[in-house]
């Protein structure tokens, strides 16, 4: 058949007699026209601009949209794709009923559709590379267009076509949109003048866009990009390469950022404070019917649907965390003004303000995010009932009736859960507590062989979480249950009905679009209970909410106003303020402080200079009503130092909060007085560009910043350098004054970084002398006029005092001439003092120099003295108790094994490094792209083989029956309905039983699955967290020296919460997802097989999708965890340093922290959203194109209507399922993580417990004479490690005491640790009483000998417990331990005597008492053998004497080695053994020691002299 345009099989096609416009094929060609022309002019340019792209307008991201009318511009190009879709069908359809082919029916079509294609394509590149000129081309072809489809749709009105007919209706449409994208071409020109005018309009890029750091491009680009997230790929790839940082994701647009949304919020919550959106024509009917058009169309249905959704979700996720970010702001900024009596007092505790900032905030997020189902979801449910009445008549309501029905079961049960949620959440609390403990006293557990004991304690906290965890697992269960079995019983109930009530038999088109009408139906409902549950959530945190943002704030200072900024109404009235709520030129800071701070009345009397502050009558009171300080009347002078003096508790540092205005000032006031203008030049900050140079110049102090070292030391999370700079510009030489005068240096040196070392909550633990002087180093290094000192000795021994007194504040404060306040209990300081003001019970008793004092009230002169000359005293007593020297050890200690770890760690990183170089980056992809099944295969074995095999089992059964169910609807309704109905009715019988016996299987294997799931979970962290508790308490101590503490602790607390929690519910979904899949898939290929061949490249796109997309889910994941914790940090971190932020007035800064942290934070959230939706748009349009394979693939096969029902029911479920399967997969991967980490601690060795003794074989009383040979002995504390103690001999006879003294690190107490097996002995033995203790088993040695360790450690409990937990003693026993420890009297005024309540870590008691009580504890366990380390080494002098009597009377007859920190307290020793570098030196008695002159232990004895 010869092809011709306007068909060869009519002689009058090509007759033009009566007119040319009346020959229906010319004017089809007319029609080709304009889409030709556009073809010729684009595609030079096209290609030209393809191939040079340097022509581009230089913007960062080549997504810049300008043109008005963006968005209309797409979507109408959109429908007239679709529109020419149609005329394509419409055309073949028709065609295909001639006896020859027609060209003109589709031709035109098509090139219609090209051109429409070419035309966005061309308007994007002319967008994006900003050349208007050119969209003149364009403006023609919809002009064209417009008259050509108007002349045919003329024509069609001249020639009578009815309006019922498909080809008048596609003419028509497209007339209209060819009109409305000529308007939009036309508005172009009308806005940006860049033709017919004389001025085009001058752009610019949106601020974001020119900011390179932006990388969040959503709001940005065209609208193909914004529907599938397009602009996503780049960096999902670049995962694969190289995993994603924080650098990867920039920053946030400034919409979005926390600022913006702040000053919204704000705006809003004050006006809500202030009250209280001749041819053969086609009908429609006709083309409708065309199967292929039905197929097309239900794929078309499915992409419009799932974009939607997808758009949907971004927009409520967008939304939720604008929210977040703005509420975070409003909490931060109202912590700062929170009145201090506020957290004094516990009214708003730190755990509040931190619950606000975790919990409340995400759970209105989180609530913005399910929102729009409260209204969308009864929508749903109501269509959906209303089409199954018109399906299926009166039965469909029995079904949609069972399923409303068993709806409130769903919101019961989720109760339930969050019941069961809460108990566990309780006890896992407590469990932690616990096991905090066993891990801070390990040392003295395994000492003492109590490690089971305190095991046993956990186990049984353990098993009772476990019960709660049943609980919440059973619920689980049933709500996976209910969410399987609620369809299959609604089908039943309908479908058995239907057969029942109805004559006519069930049709193939009713049954599978009813089925598929079910499974939409239960979704709604089941997530209605859920959003149901949020809301009320909701609403309790908003009241908690603003509960708080109503809490008491701190009085407006307005005696120290510092800066008089705009006021916020003013503010309002700045144009472009909302829209540019930063201004990149000005550091963010100021902006800040220019909304926040109303202005302040700048009252400061001019008074005489040499006040800087004076306080008049004044009463404040913390906020009880009651004055805590009265009568005040007191001057502080300009430049000189005044001391505040007085008892414990007299107010002293409430009168410098009251000046620093935290008080309530009841009546009377505060000046401060007016520097010097020339000294108000600098503001609190510098900003950034200010360089070393003025630094100088500023040295003009910052006046009306107080710099304040609170009585609590408090660090920030940071560096050291940064804890003393804190914020102001770095000096080098300042910085080194200062640090000198605090005497830090020799601390910096012992930290692994030095000062660049992080100190703080998550950083390394300080002692609380090395964080007073942090603190105090802060406030001298602050530039401010005013220093305000709080007892700034406390936690200092003498000589660190008397240092700080001479060389930081006599020499560096006085010499800067600034004013100090000093508050301390040192007396001896008082002669420097230049002013006094004594203080007693809230009043000052006096004031004026000490002169004053001397002459005018002898009585206290003479009271100071005598205190003077008792410290004095005691000074001479504590000259030998170094206190700092020992801080210093202790931090050498914890540095130590850290160093040593480090550096391991550093060179198996650089060999492991060397080696990835070879494999240049392959094998890091590999392992990053890889699922660790190895460890998913130790998780699941972990829970048992036999519970592993049931899941498996029944899984499969499970899927196996809910395939048959359907695969017999199939079948029945598919039946020859035309036989004769002599058996109809055994045959419905028949057909009706099969079915209900499946769906009852079906309901039934439901139930077990998904009990046998979340069985299998419980078992499995059973087993995981028995394994590592057992593991951990019986690892070698060496271990706890080099893991951190927090490392190990959060094994316990995170990881095996994940255990617990999370992962049971995701293998569930992932199982399950995995499985309908797979069913769906077999089913459909089963029907057609055919379906196979599509399949393949499909197959092969969901694999790379999901590749791709783990790894980068993965990062973003972990992203969003590491930019959490900085944020919660810093809320509590405020909290506690509230007066120090406010005394330095550094709010803003901190203000200005946190926006970032915030930003970054949500920054990480959004992208891990929009990679979310990147995946599920990908995902849902595979799931669509699976949908449209299987509807054409079984049409062309020409299958029964059944079993295309239920290909095409199944490729529907798919595209729900498949991106479940994704997200599950890459969850699991980040939740074995936990596994893993739990894993690599279960391959870590034990010690060695099992000696070659059995326990029967030691004699129930050894040792009994306390004889101890130490022979050649020779001990490491790792076989890698060089020997701490090399050869040692000694020989110490029963009873004898012995002294060890040596310098730090000589072994002393390594030699300690060797008698208790605790250190590795390669070499030698030690025999006591005859036995070797190398062949005894670990807790029979380590029960049968004492010891007293350096640090007291008490456990919490009662006093009983902690004499004696494994309760074998007599009461009588105990009190004469107490007595011996002279303790009997205190224990017996407490409440309950034995059974007194010692808190966590023994916090109730002083050092002094929890070091009796240790002793106490030594003496109950009857060892002849006491080995003291160190023990009086963190207690006064009076204990020590008590302790030293108790070892001379008590313990006379038994052993005791004493390692001594203070050698004269082993003067009175029989033996004195002194060692040095892990030998010994000298071995003798002291008198023979101390007799030789130049002898080391003499050498000691003078030095401590």
């Amino acid at each position: 058949m010869r092809l011709a345009f306007c068909g060869n099989d009519n002689a009058s096609a090509y007759n033009i007699s009566a007119g040319v416009l009346r020959n229906v094929c010319f004017v089809d060609a007319l029609n080709l026209v304009p889409h030709v022309f556009l073809l010729f002019i684009t595609f030079p340019i096209l290609f030209i601009g393809w191939g040079s792209q340097s022509s581009k307008v230089q913007i960062h991201h080549n997504t810049w949209l300008h043109f008005p009318g963006h968005n209309l511009r797409w979507i109408l190009t959109f429908t007239l794709l679709f529109v020419h879709v149609c005329e394509i069908a419409e055309g073949i359809v028709s065609d295909t009923q001639m006896k020859s082919r027609h060209l003109h029916l589709f031709l035109p079509a098509i090139m219609g559709f090209v051109a429409a294609t070419v035309s966005i394509v061309y308007y994007h590149n002319i967008e994006t590379s900003n050349f208007p000129k050119l969209l003149l081309a364009l403006f023609l072809y919809w002009i064209m267009a417009f008259i050509t489809k108007t002349i045919k749709l003329v024509r069609y009105c001249q020639d009578g076509v009815p309006f019922s007919q498909l080809r008048f209706c596609i003419t028509g449409i497209l007339v209209i949109l060819y009109g409305l994208l000529m308007a939009v071409e036309i508005n172009v020109i009308r806005v940006r003048r860049y033709v017919f005018f004389m001025n085009p309009q001058k752009v610019k890029p949106p601020e974001d866009l020119q900011d390179l750091g932006v990388r969040f491009l959503q709001p940005f680009v065209n609208l193909l990009s914004k529907a599938t997230y397009w602009w996503m790929n780049t960096l999902i790839i670049s995962a694969h390469k190289k995993p994603v940082d924080l650098k990867a994701i920039g920053k946030l647009p400034i919409a979005m950022r926390a600022l913006t949304n702040y000053v919204c919020l704000k705006e809003a919550y004050e006006e809500q404070k202030a009250k209280d959106s001749s041819n053969s024509y086609l009908s429609s009917e006709e083309f409708l019917r065309n199967v292929y058009v039905l197929a097309v169309l239900l794929f078309l249905a499915l992409i419009l649907q799932r974009t939607f959704l997808q758009a949907s979700y971004y927009v409520t996720t967008e939304t939720g965390i604008n929210l977040r970010g703005a509420l975070l702001a409003m909490i931060y900024n109202k912590i700062l003004r929170l009145s201090t009596s506020n957290l004094s007092m516990g009214e708003m505790t730190l755990g509040q303000i931190n619950n606000l900032v975790a919990i409340e905030t995400n759970q209105l997020m989180w609530f913005l995010f399910l929102c729009p189902n409260l209204w969308a979801m009864p929508v749903q449910i109501i269509m959906g009932v209303i089409l199954l009445y018109n399906l299926l008549g009166v039965s469909a309501l029995v079904g949609a009736a069972v399923i409303v029905l068993l709806a409130p079961i769903q919101y019961f049960i989720a109760t339930k859960l969050a019941e069961a949620q809460k108990s566990t959440l309780d006890y896992s609390t407590e469990r932690l507590k616990k096991t905090n403990e066993i891990l801070k006293g390990i040392k003295l557990l395994k000492l003492y062989a109590w490690e089971h004991i305190f095991c046993t304690s956990v186990e049984e906290t353990r098993m009772k979480e476990l019960t709660s965890l049943k609980t919440f697992a059973l619920h689980t269960s049933l709500s996976i249950f209910m969410n399987a079995a609620i369809p299959i019983a609604a089908v039943l109930a309908t479908f058995v009905t239907y057969a029942y009530t109805n004559d006519k038999p069930l049709q193939p088109a009713q049954a599978f679009a009813s089925l598929s009408l079910f499974h939409i139906l239960v979704t709604p409902l089941f997530l209605l209970s859920t959003v149901v549950r949020f809301a009320v959530k909701a609403i309790i945190s908003v009241q908690k909410l603003n509960e708080f943002l109503l809490s008491d704030e701190i009085g407006d200072d307005s005696w120290r106003g510092g800066d008089s900024s705009v006021a916020y109404e003013s503010c309002k009235k700045h144009t472009g303020l909302h829209t540019k709520a930063i201004n990149r030129r000005q550091p963010l800071r100021y902006q800040l402080e220019s909304y926040e701070q109303p202005t302040r009345k700048l009252t400061r009397p001019v008074e005489i200079d040499d006040v800087a502050i004076k306080v008049t009558n004044g009463y404040f009171s913390w906020g009880s009503g009651l004055a805590t300080l009265s009568n005040i009347n007191i001057r502080i002078p300009t430049g000189q130092m005044t001391m505040i003096v007085g008892q414990v508790g007299c107010g002293k540092s409430s009168l410098l909060l009251a000046i620093l205005g935290e008080m309530q000032t009841l009546e009377g006031r505060v000046h401060w007085s007016k520097m010097p203008d020339r000294q108000m030049n600098t503001e609190g900050y510098f900003s950034v560009n200010e360089t070393e140079s003025s630094f100088e110049a500023s040295r003009s102090r910052n006046r009306y910043s107080v710099a304040y070292a609170a009585q609590k030391p408090w660090l920030l999370n940071a560096t050291v350098e940064e804890n003393i700079i804190f914020g102001s510009p770095f000096n080098k030489q300042r910085y080194k004054a200062v640090t000198d005068a605090c005497s830090l240096q020799p601390d910096i040196d012992l930290l692994p970084f030095g000062d660049q070392t992080e100190i703080g909550e998550r950083g390394i633990n300080l002692s609380g002398g090395q964080r007073q002087r942090i603190c105090v180093a802060r406030a001298l290094y602050q530039n401010t006029s005013i220093v305000f000192l709080d007892d700034p000795f406390s936690a200092l021994d003498i000589h660190l005092s008397d240092h700080l007194m001479q060389e930081g504040i006599l020499k560096f404060l006085q010499e800067d001439k600034r004013t100090l306040v000093l508050v301390t209990h040192k007396l001896q300081y008082l002669p420097h003092a230049d002013w006094i003001i004594a203080m007693k019970d809230g009043m000052v008793l006096r004031e004026g120099t000490l002169k004053d004092i001397q002459t005018n009230d002898i009585e206290l002169y003479e009271h100071w003295k005598t205190l003077m000359n008792r410290q004095d005293q005691e000074l001479e007593k504590d000259m030998e108790a170094d206190q700092t020297t020992l801080e210093r050890k202790t931090l050498r200690r914890a540095m130590y094994p850290r160093e040593s770890k480090s550096q391991l760690e550093d060179e198996d990183e650089e060999e492991e490094e060397e080696e990835d170089e070879d494999d240049n980056m392959s094998t890091v992809l590999r392992l990053r792209t890889k699922m660790p099944w190895k460890t998913c295969w130790r998780y699941l074995t972990s829970g048992g083989f036999f519970l592993l095999f049931l899941m498996i089992f029944s899984k499969l059964l499970k899927h196996s029956v809910i395939v048959a169910i359907d695969y017999w609807l199939a079948t029945w309704t598919s039946m020859d309905n035309s036989k004769e109905f002599r058996n109809a009715d055994d045959d419905k019988t028949y057909h009706v039983a099969v079915f209900s016996i499946l769906s009852g299987a079906g309901i039934v294997l439901c139930l077990i699955t998904s009990l046998t799931v979340e069985w299998m979970g419980l078992t499995a962290a059973k087993n995981l967290h028995h394994n590592l508790l057992n593991k951990i308490i019986l690892g070698p101590i060496r271990f706890f020296d080099t893991t951190p503490l927090g490392l190990i602790l959060n094994r316990f607390s995170a990881d095996t919460n994940i255990i617990d929690q999370h992962i049971p519910p995701t293998l569930e979904s992932l199982t399950r997802s995995t499985l309908l899949c797979l069913s769906a898939i077999g089913m459909i290929s089963y029907a057609t097989p055919w379906f196979l061949v599509a399949l393949v490249p499909l197959g092969i796109a969901f694999y790379f999708i999901q590749k791709y997309f783990r790894v980068a889910s993965k990062d973003l994941q972990e992203l969003d965890d590491s930019t959490q914790l900085p944020l919660l940090c810093h809320f509590s971190e405020t909290a506690e340093g509230l007066t120090t932020i406010r005394a330095f007035r550094h709010e803003a800064r901190f203000k200005q922290r946190m926006l970032e942290l915030t930003d970054t934070n949500n920054i990480a959230y959004l992208f891990l959203s929009a990679a979310n939706r990147w995946l599920e748009v990908r995902t849902d349009y595979l799931g669509a194109c699976i949908v449209l394979t299987a509807a054409v693939t079984s049409i062309t096969e020409g299958l029964n209507s059944g079993f295309v029902g239920l290909g095409l029911l199944y490729a529907l479920t798919i595209t729900n399922y498949l991106n479940w399967v994704v997200r599950n997969l890459a969850d699991l991967e980040v939740q074995m993580g936990a596994v893993k980490k739990v894993h690599s601690f279960l391959n870590m060795e034990s010690e060695n417990y099992d000696g070659y003794l059995d326990p029967s074989q030691v004699p129930k009383d050894w040792p009994q004479e306390g004889e101890i040979k130490i022979e050649n002995l020779c001990v490491r504390y790792e076989n890698n490690l060089k020997p701490v103690l090399k050869h040692v001999k000694a020989y110490i006879k029963p009873g004898q005491k012995v002294g060890i003294c040596g310098r730090t690190g000589s072994g002393k107490s390594s030699l300690s640790l060797a008698f208790f097996r605790m250190v590795d002995i390669f070499d030698g033995r030690i025999v006591i009483d005859g036995i070797d203790i190398s062949k005894l088993p670990l807790q029979t040695l380590r029960s049968r000998l004492s010891i007293i360790l350096q640090d007291p450690i008490l456990f919490s409990g009662s006093i009983r417990f902690n004499l004696d937990p494994e309760c074998k003693c007599t009461d009588d026993r105990l009190w004469e331990a107490l007595e011996i420890a002279q303790l009997k009297n205190m224990v017996k005024s407490l409440p309950g005597g034995l059974d007194a309540m010692v808190t966590e870590g023994g916090e109730n008691f002083s050092v002094g008492q929890r070091q009796l009580f240790c002793l106490a504890r030594a003496f109950v366990r009857k060892s002849s053998i006491l080995i003291m380390d160190e023990a009086t080494a963190s207690i006064d002098m009076a204990t020590e004497n008590i302790l030293q009597k108790v070892v001379m009377t008590a313990f006379a007859d038994r052993t005791v080695v004493t390692i001594a920190h203070r050698v004269h307290t082993i003067l009175t020793a029989d033996l004195v053994i002194v060692m040095k570098r892990g030998n010994i030196l000298e071995y003798d008695t002291p008198e023979n020691l101390l007799s030789q002159e130049d002898g080391i232990f003499a050498s000691f004895v003078r030095a401590d002299m």
